[in-house]
């Protein structure tokens, strides 16, 4: 059989796959040869005689997305349209319609707008599920759904989307994009500046060093940089962040990897902006990566105050690697170390449970190193604030609901049905509050506990099996599966009430409104403005 060159072409990605580097491979070239060889030829004959037709890009993708499922969750293969993403979001700057949109199961659903672009003055909202670009169906483009959305700049596009099972169409004009790295950088009432700083794209530097430079002429008495939901991005700009702060030749990262080449530090290349100017970092377990590089310097430093909760811990760096087609693969080829030795890395996927997930770096597992000034600092599980405010992290159950489609759908469902005059004023009530825990209990987000997933497929196996008796015990465990879920989110009223408030302002006010939501509203902003008023307070925790 000839197979076509598409075809050719995912056999040459999966031996790029393993032939990414020869040095990471220390002398067994006979055995990945072998395997090789057993793979293709496999492949080859599962095409030509399956019973039914054969898709084999489909067969490949899943080959190769199940190889790298055992490796880590960021060493991923990128085709076309996910490698014009990435470059399109490292870049901070594209020619599209201004919206952030999720791809899943053939859908388009609109997650945000950015204020005034295309999306914007079309109408279209958060929540809005694209159905037909210039009158295809989007279930018919399937993955290259995504590219028919941009575009050149000030060519037309239409767009057919449902809101409430009511379609409508509208017809945009494709703009210029440009999200800021920086949505917000104010200098408060009281002195004090405010950065958030929400993407490490390739203008991230710039924009914080612009907005520091204003506020040093205004004689800014101490500043706060929001590292807060930020999942991180370009390690560069990480390392130039860093450099605004603390003298130039300063080790700020350093990256470890069985792969010689991949053995590299990174210092500080310019003078500082301020040496002097006092700097609170916030952080959360959303913070990640390139934040968690700059939160952890700083603090291994001893150059700013980190206030919050625990950080992610994602202490991996990965680079792309070209594929054929002009696909890609990123892979993870290294970890990184703060200044003072610590790998904040929280999970280990070298050592898994039974059900394959990554064990997490216990406590007392944890390794101590110093800071500049003796203060000591732990590895293993992220970084831990100088000060934590308010529960330092929400069990498995509450991390998964804050990030599930719930928060979306409840937040969506609100803006559609509420109006907010004044940002500073608008809290959630507690028959607001109410709404959402009953929402909660809908089948639809049964999937946030994996303890009613488990139930779930219980019961399923034991009415397959015949096994019906069993079933009302399952009923009582269901029942109180709900009752500990309803407990546990009163617990953590306060964490979910700020995660919704924040979402909902967004709808109203964009992302812009929903920083400075925070700056009127949030503890963790009070909490920062509190050390830096304290200038005593703040060298304390620095000593």
């Amino acid at each position: 059989m000839n197979f076509s060159l598409k075809k050719r072409g995912v056999l040459l990605g999966i031996i790029a796959l393993v032939f990414i580097s020869t040095t990471a491979y220390k002398n067994d070239y006979f055995e990945i040869a072998k395997q090789l060889d057993i793979f293709t030829t496999l492949f080859k004959e599962v095409n030509m005689n399956y019973v039914d037709e054969t898709n084999p890009a489909d067969l490949m993708q899943e080959s190769v997305n199940q190889m790298l499922k055992e490796l880590d969750p960021y060493t991923t293969y990128m085709n076309e349209q996910d490698v014009e993403r990435a470059r399109m979001y490292q870049s901070g700057a594209y020619v599209g319609i201004g919206a952030t949109i999720n791809t899943s199961e053939n859908k388009l659903v609109v997650v945000e707008v950015y204020k005034d672009l295309p999306a914007d003055k079309g109408g279209l909202k958060s929540g809005d599920e694209i159905i037909k670009i210039d009158g295809l169906a989007v279930s018919d483009l399937k993955e290259s759904a995504t590219q028919f959305l941009n575009g050149k700049k000030n060519t037309k596009v239409s767009l057919t989307y449902l809101r409430d099972d009511k379609a409508t169409e509208i017809v945009v004009s494709r703009g210029d994009v440009k999200p800021k790295s920086v949505p917000v950088s104010k200098l408060l009432s009281n002195g004090i500046g405010y950065i958030a700083l929400d993407r490490f794209t390739k203008t991230a530097s710039k924009e914080v060093e612009g907005a520091l430079k204003l506020m040093l002429i205004d004689e800014a008495k101490g500043v706060v940089l929001d590292l807060r939901n930020n999942p991180g991005g370009l390690l560069h700009e990480a390392v130039k962040i860093v450099n605004l702060f603390v003298p130039k030749g300063q080790l700020v990262v350093s990256t470890k990897s069985n792969v010689e080449t991949y053995n590299q530090t990174f210092e500080t290349q310019k003078q500082p902006l301020s040496l002097e100017i006092p700097l609170v970092v916030l952080i959360n377990q959303n913070s990640a990566s390139a934040s968690e590089i700059v939160a952890g310097a700083l603090q291994d430093l001893d150059r700013a105050v980190i206030v919050g909760k625990r950080s992610f811990g994602k202490g991996l760096v990965q680079r792309p690697k070209p594929l054929p087609y002009g696909s890609q693969l990123k892979v993870t080829i290294s970890r990184y170390y703060t200044p003072s030795g610590r790998c904040i890395q929280a999970l280990d996927y070298r050592n898994r449970k039974k059900d394959g997930s990554a064990v997490r770096y216990d406590k007392n597992q944890y390794t101590a190193f110093k800071t500049t000034n003796g203060r000591t600092v732990y590895d293993g599980g992220g970084i831990e604030p100088d000060i934590i405010v308010g529960k330092e992290k929400p069990n498995k159950f509450i991390e998964k609901l804050l990030k599930s489609s719930l928060v979306f759908d409840y937040s969506n469902q609100y803006f559609h049905n509420n109006t907010v005059g004044d940002m500073e004023s608008f809290r959630l009530d507690k028959k607001d509050f109410e709404r959402f825990k009953k929402m909660s209990l809908d089948k639809k987000y049964s999937n946030i506990s994996d303890a009613q997933e488990a139930i779930d497929q219980l019961k399923n196996t034991l009415s397959e099996e015949g096994f019906r008796a069993m079933e009302r015990g399952l009923e009582d465990l269901e029942a109180s599966v709900q009752t500990s879920k309803m407990e546990l989110i009163e617990a953590f009223k306060n964490d979910i009430n700020a995660t919704l408030e924040g979402e909902i302002i967004k709808r109203y006010f964009y992302r812009e409104g929903m920083y400075t939501y925070f700056l009127a509203t949030n503890n963790e902003v009070f909490k920062a403005q509190e050390i830096i008023n304290d200038s005593e307070l703040y060298k304390n925790i620095l000593r």
